[in-house]
């Protein structure tokens, strides 16, 4: 199974900060592009962690938007292999937003930077939640299917909602459908998901890393066939998305090296760890 992590925090005025559980400078410590290359091809994709961050491509609006500090680019470099993808549908067009926020970018801009990923690291894989945010016309099946071929390509695309050993998901972007339509790939309310983001206080975060760490635990003991996402961001009036990330404990870690054994946790957890202002050491 396999487990995403999300974290998320924002004060109102700080200075940057880099530590081993917390990082909202511009860009990673360490980057780490192909770590995936020295897993085994038949291992399911469902039994390795792949790290991911929560709103991908939030990086304006003020506190109550902005979700990351890393460009799309370094997020994969890295080592992040979930994306979360929010668009607006507006007159034919993709926008990237954030609730109310716009962010600067059309889906067409993620998807050609994940193919020019992929391209150069092809023993990677990429997986996608693509979700309407601040529309609502629930009919954006078309245009997503538009701008794959304007800015990707067709068979950069995993087209099955069955899940891909390591060997078949290389090379391919695997798009978590998170709206109405035929299949592109796997549906996202397929997976076990833990999504406790409401933290209505700093004094709240305590109980949400609790219900983090027990879905964390139940991953290597759930369904294989089945991936598991957890969200560790939380956010609410009083506890802004970078207060939240900036108190949570460390629960994952991106990966450091290609070669030697993963540093504990991962050695033991399964899934998709979805994170706000990752770390390397998440």
């Amino acid at each position: 199974m396999k487990t995403c992590f999300v974290f998320r925090v924002i004060g109102l005025s700080h200075a940057a900060i880099q530590r081993p559980d917390y990082d909202d400078t511009p860009n990673p410590e360490f980057l780490n592009p192909s770590w995936m290359a020295s897993i085994p091809d038949d291992q399911p994709l469902s039994e390795v962690t792949l790290p991911g961050t929560h709103n991908t491509m939030a990086l304006y609006g003020g506190v109550y938007a902005e979700c990351q500090t890393w460009s799309l680019a370094s997020q994969l470099r890295a080592g992040v292999r979930y994306l979360d993808v929010r668009l607006r549908h507006l007159n034919g067009k993709l926008n990237l937003h954030h609730g109310v926020s716009y962010q600067r970018g059309h889906f067409g801009h993620v998807l050609q930077g994940v193919a020019d990923f992929l391209w150069e690291y092809p023993s990677e894989t990429v997986l996608m939640r693509v979700k309407e945010e601040f529309s609502e016309t629930y009919d954006i099946y078309g245009t997503v299917v538009d701008y794959i071929h304007r800015y990707a390509h067709w068979d950069l695309l995993w087209h099955s909602r069955m899940v891909p050993t390591v060997g078949e998901a290389r090379g391919r972007l695997i798009v978590l459908q998170d709206f109405p339509g035929p299949d592109l790939g796997m549906r996202y309310g397929s997976m076990d998901i833990a999504d406790d983001w409401k933290v209505p206080t700093l004094l709240h975060v305590e109980d949400k890393w609790q219900s983090v760490y027990d879905h964390l635990e139940a991953a290597p003991a759930g369904n294989l066939a089945q991936i598991y996402l957890t969200y560790s961001s939380g956010a609410g009036v009083f506890a802004y998305p970078r207060c939240g990330s900036a108190h949570q404990r460390t629960a994952v870690r991106l990966p450091e090296r290609q070669d030697g054994p993963e540093p504990a946790p991962w050695n033991h957890m399964h899934g998709l760890p979805c994170c706000s202002y990752y770390s390397n050491d998440h």
